[in-house]
């Protein structure tokens, strides 16, 4: 059972509402002229004095008006990802809009959603593209280039284009590449890089068991063209799309958060948190795992293709961030992102 009231409860949304909307310590007065609950000044400083004491707001200093905790924030999260949010339809139809525009080249596409991100909410957007050994393989070929190298082609189920050139011990005929080609494409398409590799390594591992020389060769081949130099790649929204961001944060803090998102490694380790989850996940200051973001909230979701998860997206703010818009446009390019992965 909540240990608030439905009154209490009303005026605890009334303050966070308000301090996102305002952007400071929110007094009595402010709540009753900006909300009709039917309650005096008075009514509304007492039920302030409780929900400071239960720990959901606090007086910042003597004399000023109230700001949300992380405890209070928490439960008007909770309560939002519960509860059936007001759409915004013109809001979604443009972020729609935009992301449909830029679905045809997969290849800027996941950078292209971090800074869509970015404008629409004013906050800061990061994007991973889908991991390396999740995409499934679609097409595969090698074209003789010149003596002995080749060069391969591979295109995923997800519209991923990888090409590279290859050098060879021994100089193949066209004729033999069209063998491996028409191997490989029987033997691997619809498969996971993450399963072709295991099968590469298996059956390498039995090579001595494998009489054709061409099936030898076509699996080097494949292993070579598959070993992708950056597994997981991570983008960040345009730095001028997060005005929103330092408002009210100090120097060091606007550094030190730039400086967490310029760490890849970090980023990627944060994101891929959320692989397991489901749904949106919103992170309120201390439950970030990077220190740098303490001051921070992250309101983030995966995208997914056939159960897979492919990568996540999601939007970094202040913790006064507008929750419900956030939520929001997190949840819908998330969905879009999976429609559109699904669709390919």
């Amino acid at each position: 059972m909540s240990e608030l009231s439905e009154r209490n409860k009303k005026i605890l949304w009334a303050i966070i509402q308000s301090y996102i909307t305002l952007k400071g310590p929110v007094g009595s007065s402010t709540v009753t002229k900006r909300y009709p609950l039917g309650l005096s000044p008075a009514t509304v400083r007492n039920t302030m004095a409780d929900l400071e004491e239960l720990g959901y707001i606090i007086q910042p200093h003597t004399s000023a008006g109230r700001i949300p905790t992380e405890k209070g924030y928490r439960l008007y999260v909770n309560t939002l990802l519960k509860e059936s949010l007001y759409i915004n339809k013109v809001l979604l139809q443009r972020l729609s809009n935009r992301l449909r525009l830029i679905e045809k080249d997969v290849n800027r596409l996941i950078k292209e959603t971090s800074k869509t991100l970015s404008i629409f909410s004013n906050y800061l957007g990061i994007a991973t593209s889908p991991k390396a050994d999740e995409i499934t393989l679609k097409y595969i070929e090698f074209i003789k280039h010149r003596e002995n190298k080749v060069f391969g082609v591979l295109i995923s189920k997800e519209g991923i284009v990888k090409n590279k050139v290859i050098v060879l011990e021994d100089a193949l005929t066209q004729k033999q590449l069209d063998k491996i080609n028409n191997y490989l494409i029987d033997e691997l398409t619809g498969l996971t890089l993450r399963e072709i590799k295991a099968k590469i390594l298996t059956q390498i591992s039995q090579e001595k068991t494998i009489c054709d020389k061409l099936i030898s060769n076509a699996l080097r081949l494949c292993k070579d063209i598959i070993a992708w130099e950056t597994e997981h790649m991570y983008y960040a929204g345009e730095i001028s799309g997060t005005t929103n961001l330092p408002d009210f944060a100090t120097m060091k803090q606007i550094k030190e958060i730039f400086k967490a998102i310029e760490d890849k490694h970090l980023m990627v380790k944060l994101l891929d948190k959320m692989a397991a989850s489901e749904g949106v996940q919103v992170f309120i200051g201390s439950e970030n795992i990077l220190s740098e973001m303490k001051e921070f909230s992250m309101v983030a979701s995966t995208y997914n293709e056939g159960g897979r998860t492919l990568g996540t997206i999601g939007i970094i703010g202040p913790t006064r961030m507008d929750y419900e818009k956030v939520i929001q446009i997190v949840d819908f390019t998330a969905k879009t992102l999976t429609q559109i992965f699904s669709e390919r």
